[in-house]
């Protein structure tokens, strides 16, 4: 017997089944096997104009959560993926081919976000927008498992690897690379070709390179960066806490008036 909404094929040359008339499925399940069997170079997504294997209509996997943030819901390109147990909320924009995959969170939480084209954000990464600072992900970026950027640029071309935190007003710029486990503080412009060492600390304008066991020269470069006026505007003299943990628990009581969006219920991002 046929699965649910899976309806035996009129078409002989398709094969006994088919799942035409899914979302986002209108070829066969051998036709399906072909391209499953292709080289990520061979497989046509950007063929949209041809009859076989056209990119499907709805790539957005169901599942996603998509959510309604201070008025704001989800931008995503008919192009793009978004996978199942990945969170998109408030004023992102995901560009065409891009890819979200499981567990990661692109969050708006008081300033937009926004995903170029050919980006792949991986498993569990989480980007943040916050106000006043762009929080903007370029062209052809990679963004690994478990990095962490808030509030920044990354120009585009580039790879954040796995484990990297990129912090507000930060600068990542074409074709610069941030190593595993690597941290790019506060108001840091790396420039183009430089490439973050894999745990060591960036910091400055530009950025200076050092490692993790240097904690004395980490600190000195750290202070006129202004972490705490960048990331919580506090002036250098305020304690961080427990001021910090109110201003946050009543920003984002905000969410109390979320609404979480149905399968396919976001807006459709301009593909060009």
């Amino acid at each position: 017997m046929a699965g649910e909404g899976v309806a035996p094929s009129a078409d002989p040359g398709r094969g006994p089944w088919s799942l035409i008339g899914l979302p986002g499925y209108d070829i066969s399940l051998g036709e399906r096997r072909g391209v499953m069997d292709m080289s990520a170079d061979e497989y046509p997504v950007w063929k949209t104009d041809e009859d076989k294997y056209p990119a499907p209509p709805r790539v957005v996997g169901p599942g996603a959560v998509f959510v309604e943030h201070r008025l704001k819901s989800p931008q995503v390109a008919e192009s793009a993926y978004v996978a199942p147990t990945a969170v998109l909320a408030g004023d992102v924009i995901v560009g065409p081919h891009s890819r979200v995959l499981f567990g990661a969170v692109i969050t708006a939480e008081g300033g937009a976000v926004e995903i170029g084209a050919n980006s792949v954000i991986m498993e569990n990464a989480v980007i943040r927008g916050v106000p006043h600072q762009e929080m903007r992900v370029g062209d052809n970026v990679v963004v690994g498992p478990h990095a962490h950027l808030t509030g920044c640029v990354i120009e585009g071309n580039t790879r954040i690897a796995t484990g990297a935190v990129v912090f507000n007003g930060a600068r990542i710029e074409t074709g610069a690379e941030v190593e595993f486990h690597a941290v790019v503080y506060v108001n840091t412009v790396v420039p183009s070709g430089t490439a973050v060492p894999m745990g060591w600390f960036a910091g400055g304008q530009p950025a200076e390179l050092v490692p993790p066991n240097d904690w004395d020269r980490i600190r000195a470069i750290m202070g006129p960066l202004d972490y705490p006026g960048t990331v919580f505007g506090l002036g250098a003299d305020q304690a961080l806490m427990p001021d910090v943990a109110r201003r946050y628990a009543r920003g984002l009581a905000l969410h109390h008036q979320d609404h979480i969006l149905p399968d396919y219920g976001h807006a459709p991002a301009r593909e060009g």
